[in-house]
């Protein structure tokens, strides 16, 4: 502890000890998203994405009338920028259907996979007389 209360008083502050212990919180895992979450953003992403795109489609339709009227090279490169933004928006459509259909293919359960591996233990020599044999065998019920 210190003694200067004068500056104490002028400045308006106490002259307790803040507590300089650092004290962790554990994170919490973000939860999964729920099959109806991904649904819900899906169609709130579309929605914005096609009002976006109608919305664009009218500014271009403005703009291209704008500059025909100015025949200025600005107007004409606005109309230019704003068509590829939505041409942006309209790929941007397109790979958000390609995201929700790889969601839910992670989604699907699998079943379960069987591989069954036949092993042999033995010597190549074991192997070859064991093969012959069995070759033997099938021309014979022929």
């Amino acid at each position: 502890m210190y003694e200067n209360s004068g500056l104490d008083k002028e400045f308006n502050i106490s002259n307790e000890v803040v507590n300089t212990e650092v004290v962790k919180k554990e994170r919490k895992k973000p939860n999964i998203l729920a099959k109806d979450d991904v649904e819900k953003d899906y169609e709130y992403t579309r929605g914005n994405l096609y009002s976006i795109i109608e919305k664009g489609q009218e500014a271009i339709d403005g703009i291209l009338e704008l500059a025909q009227e100015s025949e200025t090279p600005r107007a004409y490169e606005v109309a230019g920028q704003l068509i590829k933004s939505v041409s942006d928006a309209t790929d941007k459509l397109m790979t958000l259907q390609q995201k929700l259909k790889d969601v839910n293919e992670e989604q699907k359960e699998k079943g379960p996979n069987t591989v069954n591996n036949a092993l042999f233990i033995g010597s190549t020599a074991e192997l070859g007389k064991l093969l012959k044999s069995n070759k033997i065998d099938q021309e014979e019920t022929k």
